[in-house]
């Protein structure tokens, strides 16, 4: 009996120590990869900020060319009007569309050419999800049940 509960305690003691690898393993590994993201947002914000002062430097170009041939006031103004037509631009670019158009005034979908499709995209028809069964599965079904004779489970 004396030899079960030591062997019941190596077991329990291998288990420990088995639990304290994994975790010191797992901490290991979760503490290199954050200083991989941490590294890689660092570049990702370096490039950025490299990018606007680029962004800057090119608008001061503009600028200035147009300087040469007009009044200051107005080459900083058409620079300004530019950069606010690339950043309505970009927006727009950034923004989702939806794959149908639809007609403002009547909420319909507009096709062009043809004739609109009997379902949305995914193919499921007009149903949003699958049906369900009348009973779960397994179950009697209502017509098998004798209602003179129910079954009780227990």
């Amino acid at each position: 009996m004396k030899r079960l509960d030591h062997l019941e305690h190596l077991d329990r003691q291998l288990v420990d120590e088995l639990a304290q690898v994994t975790r010191e393993t797992v901490r290991d590994e979760l503490h290199r990869q954050a200083r991989q993201q941490r590294r890689k947002a660092a570049l990702y914000a370096a490039s950025g900020a490299v990018a606007l002062y680029a962004g800057a430097a090119l608008a001061l170009t503009v600028g200035l060319a147009l300087a040469a041939g007009l009044p200051d006031w107005a080459a900083a103004l058409i620079t300004a009007v530019i950069l606010a037509a690339i950043a309505y631009l970009l927006r727009g670019a950034a923004r989702p569309r939806p794959e149908h158009p639809v007609d403002a005034a009547t909420g319909e979908d507009r096709v062009h050419g043809g004739t609109p499709p009997v379902g949305p995209p995914g193919g499921l028809g007009s149903v949003p999800y699958p049906p369900m069964p009348p009973t779960a599965p397994g179950a009697p079904r209502p017509e098998e049940t004798d209602p003179e004779n129910p079954h009780h489970r227990a």
